[in-house]
């Protein structure tokens, strides 16, 4: 699959792929990210976020040339669906790093943010709200 996509990149794009990311390692390696369950949770939810962002980052570029690639061989689907996905916790992941800064996060200032689900957030309490922060915190 990997040798596929590869062959799949016009040389202008392979030569960018391999500017930013020798090929040889995966690119987000380079994220120091706590490994295991222990050193995960005596990470700061902030942390934790800001690692988070990061990865998402890494996966932009990658992601992007691979929709262009499937998108010039397959006609079914979005092939754009991933990076949109990666924009859209790009965003939210934004927002929960902007509210731990700030003290807490709070969905009420955002309402210009589409909301996922949103009756989801509206029938949640505080207390339940704040713990699907962490949760996702943990991501």
């Amino acid at each position: 699959m990997i040798n596929d996509f590869e062959d799949s990149l016009l040389p202008e794009e392979r030569r960018q792929l391999s500017k930013i990311f020798p090929l040889s390692f995966c690119n987000s390696d380079s994220i120091e990210a706590p490994t295991g369950k222990d050193e995960t949770q005596k990470s700061s939810i902030l942390k934790l976020l800001r690692i988070s962002f990061r990865l998402i980052e890494s996966w932009e570029f990658p992601s992007q040339t691979l929709s262009s690639s499937v998108s010039n061989s397959l006609t079914i689907g979005n092939p754009n669906q991933i990076t949109e996905k990666l924009a859209d916790l790009k965003m939210g992941i934004s927002v929960l790093i902007k509210g731990c800064l700030d003290g807490q996060p709070n969905m009420d200032e955002n309402d210009s943010l589409p909301l996922p689900f949103e009756d989801f957030y509206l029938t949640m309490g505080e207390s339940n709200l704040r713990e699907s922060f962490r949760l996702l915190a943990c991501f």
